[in-house]
């Protein structure tokens, strides 16, 4: 190399240093992203207020309460029995388990138990409502990093599941078929084995499912390690359900509840609760796969030590619920949901205050959010799977 080459040269790389000093120098302003108040990825009507530096986050706002759906003060202005068709359409996707919490407070303060039968039959239909609502979540969160086909096979199999809750209920999506001291009706003739032919089919939608998207190289780089809840910080914001046993924390209220769940019969069954330990976006999709076989298993165990008997307690047939408050709360597919009951001896509740389930998980979203790249933000939201319709109750 010549002389005046090597000067070039020299001359080029403290250009190229002066350059990159510059850019360093120069500040960007930040730009704010509007997600919403629309988004496929919500399942509802939510706005995140996102505040960018680039392509990361630093902050992030959740803007709720678009849908007004007043479920709280609309039950004050509703006999009993008229408010499980008001509190179906809060989680709309796993309706009949919104009805039990409610039903359980009601019977509690009248001091009435539901016979056997009817709460086995309660309970069967309360684990096909949250296999109705996570087998769509498995199909949908594949949507979020780019899969279509999952959701195909999702919307294909939850037709079965939805089949037999209309066949016991005559309701597809909004059932209205618990009654405090019972059920509205007894199970058809022939549903018991058609049932347990569903539940055949769903545990093989959930190896379809294990083996078309858990094991994809793509799905796996876009949630492992993404939006990580460490447990004391899940518990701290008051998550439930697959959200926090996928942080590793073994708690489920089927199991461990102690606010008068007894309408419900999980204590009488062979179960194991799930939880994984890494606390992130993938974690909590394999916590709710697992959840819906062990759904079916226990739906299986049902129908097989179902009980012969009445399916309604001797109530009057005008509900008048005496005066006094009562709590319940019951592990719904989103998580915890809780019904807080105020009587003042009417045919209407004084006052109901519902727990939602939704509302905790997104709470977390603030934190969460903060520090991840843009296209994160849809897989994280996707992962805490939150109805807005639970939320702006």
């Amino acid at each position: 190399m010549t002389a005046v080459s090597s000067r070039r040269q020299l001359n080029y790389i403290a250009a190229q240093a002066a350059d990159a000093r510059v850019n360093l120098e120069i500040e960007t302003e930040g730009m704010t992203l509007n997600i919403g108040p629309q988004h496929p990825a919500t399942h509802g009507t939510l706005r995140i207020v996102a505040k960018l530096d680039g392509e990361q986050v630093i902050a992030a706002d959740p803007v709720m309460g678009y849908m007004h759906r007043g479920y709280e003060k609309l039950s004050e202005v509703r006999t009993y029995p008229q408010v499980t068709t008001l509190i179906n359409r809060i989680d709309w996707l796993g309706s009949f388990a919104n009805e039990v919490p409610f039903i359980l407070a009601a019977e509690q303060l009248m001091e009435v138990e539901a016979p056997p039968r009817s709460q086995w039959i309660r309970t069967v239909l309360f684990e096909m409502s949250r296999i109705a609502n996570i087998v769509l979540f498995l199909g949908d969160m594949a949507v979020q990093v780019g899969a279509v086909t999952p959701v195909f096979f999702a919307f294909r199999d939850r037709e079965h599941i939805l089949n037999q809750i209309e066949a016991a209920t005559g309701g597809r999506f909004h059932p209205n078929f618990d009654r405090i001291g019972g059920l509205k009706d007894d199970l058809p003739k022939g549903w018991i084995v058609e049932t347990k032919q569903v539940m055949k089919k769903m545990r093989s939608f959930c190896n379809e499912i294990e083996e078309l998207v858990m094991g994809n190289e793509i799905f796996q780089a876009r949630t492992r390690g993404i939006g990580v809840v460490p447990a004391d910080i899940g518990l701290s914001y008051g998550l439930s359900g697959a959200n926090i046993r996928g942080s590793g924390v073994d708690w489920d209220v089927r199991r461990d509840g102690t606010t008068g769940a007894g309408g419900l019969v999980h204590n009488e069954l062979d179960w194991r609760v799930w939880t994984h330990p890494d606390g992130d976006s993938f974690s909590r999709f394999w916590v709710r796969l697992q959840e819906v076989r062990e759904s079916t298993r226990m739906v299986d165990q049902l129908l097989d030590g179902l009980p012969s008997g009445p399916i309604m307690a001797k109530v009057p047939r005008i509900i008048k619920v005496p005066a006094g408050e009562a709590y319940v709360e019951t592990e719904n597919p989103l998580g915890v949901m809780g019904y807080y009951v105020v009587s003042k001896g009417g045919l209407a509740p004084f006052r109901v205050k519902i727990r939602s389930a939704s509302f905790n998980n997104m709470s977390i979203t603030p934190w969460l959010l903060t520090g991840v790249y843009v296209p994160d933000i849809i897989t994280i939201l996707g992962s805490l799977y939150f109805i807005l319709g639970d939320i702006d109750r």
